[in-house]
């Protein structure tokens, strides 16, 4: 099945600090690198990394970091002939600030992102209704995601990553499966408190309506939730370099093995080394390993747990 992926695309501004700075205080940081982002863009990148026939359904501007992320996703093999390009708005931009922890903090300007309203999905309906499985998630306004659903719930497998968190309704939420969010975003959600166990948030998650959920944890790996119950699966150990796009890797692999009629769990599992091995490099899709190396770590992985 294709994944088809509806979402952001955006030219991520990266500048390394020693730390994140306080109200009113000027840092100096690194000289500005310049990379391909957006969560949209980044998922599906990930997705064809990890060995799916993707589509990519977005807009840019007409502008230099349009062209720039247009070649960037067809260099990872994602088909973006359905791109749109927006005359009025610039491409979208992320503000990245990267601390030596391979943290980072993010402001999103989204640009032409904000272009991608319900009468521009309309116009996706011949690529939305066949959908393998379509990725959606909250970078582009609420009402456009809701409508691609309506466009794709004739079939289509839907993923949804609520990020940025949003409060989702019911109908929204019933079509989720999975719905993936990380541990900040299933508490806003659910305005549930910092110590209650992520458990019983996908729980929550499922009984406000999801078919299945997954939460990322980061390092603690992840919570999958569905028909057959809650599992937790461990993350990999692995060294630090950038966490930038981590999630978003973690989304488009998890989208492939879907496609591949993989069962949830077992996807979950593939998407959480293929995260692990994004977090080894800088940036977001550039971080992103092909299918070979993901594998490689799942057997090396399995060999090290059976000594």
């Amino acid at each position: 099945m294709t994944v088809i992926v509806l979402g952001s695309a955006n030219a991520d501004l990266t500048v390394d600090v020693p730390y994140r700075p306080r109200g009113g205080e000027t840092l100096l940081g690194s000289d500005l690198s310049v990379s391909p982002g957006g969560k949209g863009a980044n998922q599906a990148a990930a997705a064809s990394c990890a060995g799916a026939t993707t589509r990519f359904l977005g807009c840019v501007g007409d502008d230099g970091h349009g062209v720039f992320l247009r070649e960037q996703l067809a260099a990872t093999g994602v088909e973006t002939t359905a791109l749109r390009i927006s005359s009025d708005r610039a491409t979208g931009t992320a503000m990245i600030l990267l601390t030596p922890d391979g943290e980072n903090s993010i402001v999103v300007s989204p640009g032409a992102n904000h272009q991608i309203v319900p009468a521009m999905v309309e116009g996706w309906a011949d690529i939305l209704e066949p959908a393998g499985v379509l990725v959606l998630s909250l970078e582009i306004p609420l009402d456009s995601v809701t409508a691609a659903i309506e466009k794709a719930s004739g079939g289509a497998r839907i993923l949804l990553n609520a990020a940025p968190a949003q409060e989702l309704d019911r109908v929204i939420l019933s079509h989720c499966d999975p719905l993936i969010v990380n541990e900040h975003e299933a508490r806003m959600i659910l305005g549930a408190d910092d110590n209650e166990g992520f458990e019983k948030c996908a729980r929550a998650l499922r009984e406000a309506g999801a078919r299945s959920v997954v939460i990322t944890l980061g390092a603690q790996g992840a919570v999958v939730c569905d028909e057959g119950g809650t599992e937790h699966i461990p993350a990999h150990t692995v060294p630090v370099v950038d966490t930038t796009g981590a999630g978003d890797a973690f989304v488009g692999a998890c989208a492939a093995e879907l496609s591949r009629d993989v069962a949830l769990r077992d996807a979950v599992r593939f998407a959480t080394a293929m995260s692990a091995l994004s977090v080894q490099s800088r940036g977001a899709q550039t971080s992103y390993p092909c299918r070979a190396a993901v594998e490689e770590l799942l057997a090396r992985t399995a060999e090290e747990q059976a000594q």
